[in-house]
């Protein structure tokens, strides 16, 4: 809803250019969307949709630098209702979206509801994490463990324990040399100053409302420790995404505080 409200509400030149966003919502959705217009001057919800929009931004960018380079597999971990699939401009790329079985299942409800075509290109993945595994699920589902391949994991890993993730990060490790990742991530609330730990609490309470709590966290120092086995990782926190993306804006679109940042990293 966020990345559809950045279509709807913020100036030009967007950030991201998802003309799927609005559509996949259909009518169920789109009324919470044109909220967005009581808050295009609250700070957080502004800040926070320029984090969502950025995430995705900085993602397509890696990626498309990967394909440069010669990856022609994408597995989108958490896919949700991600829209790169149904805007791929390399012809010879790969989309997995890797996600629970009712998440999927929802996300092609609203697709068949909206009449939008599913791409020839893609194939969706679904993992039950209490009875499958991710590599056993991507072998079935047609992924060539022997290709260099980009991952995205975005929005997952504050929701992860810390054996989880790192499994995940050491099956993507274990990917041929050319191989990437990128993924967001948050900082602990020790870590932020007094009015970022106030708007962590408000976050995290309607998160663990939704079922879904803040589970992991990490400081700079502690994520890079877990990247090892990796190389040229860039880790942006909000000067840098600014810079990258927000630069000379007309509106007050750009990422606030410290809590968030984005990380990518190559085999």
């Amino acid at each position: 809803m966020r990345r559809a409200a950045h279509q709807l509400y913020d100036t030009q030149p967007l950030v991201l250019d998802d003309p799927i966003a609005v559509p996949i919502l259909g009518d169920e959705y789109l009324p919470e969307v044109h909220k967005t217009a009581t808050k295009l001057h609250k700070p957080f919800s502004v800040a926070l949709r320029a984090f969502l929009v950025a995430r995705s931004r900085y993602a397509e960018d890696s990626l498309a630098r990967a394909v440069t380079n010669g990856v022609t597999q994408y597995v989108l971990l958490g896919a949700g209702l991600d829209t790169f699939a149904h805007r791929n401009p390399h012809a010879q790329l790969h989309v997995f979206e890797v996600d629970h079985p009712a998440t999927q299942q929802w996300k092609r409800e609203l697709l068949e509801a909206t009449a939008l075509p599913a791409p020839a290109n893609l194939t969706y993945t679904h993992v039950d994490f209490e009875h499958e595994t991710l590599p056993e699920q991507l072998l079935a589902s047609g992924f060539n463990p022997h290709t260099p391949t980009f991952f995205a994991w975005l929005g997952v890993v504050p929701y992860l324990t810390l054996p989880a993730f790192r499994a995940t990060l050491s099956f993507i490790a274990a990917q041929p040399t050319g191989s990437g990742i990128v993924l967001d991530y948050g900082q602990p609330r020790s870590a932020l100053p007094f009015l970022e730990q106030l708007a962590h609490d408000s976050l995290a309470s309607r998160v663990q409302l939704a079922g879904e709590p803040f589970q992991l966290f990490f400081t700079p120092p502690e994520i890079a420790a877990e990247f090892t086995s990796f190389h040229n990782i860039e880790d942006l926190g909000s000067p840098e995404i600014n810079a990258r993306y927000f630069a000379n804006r007309t509106d007050n679109l750009k990422v606030l505080g410290s809590a968030g940042r984005l990380i990518s990293a190559w085999l």
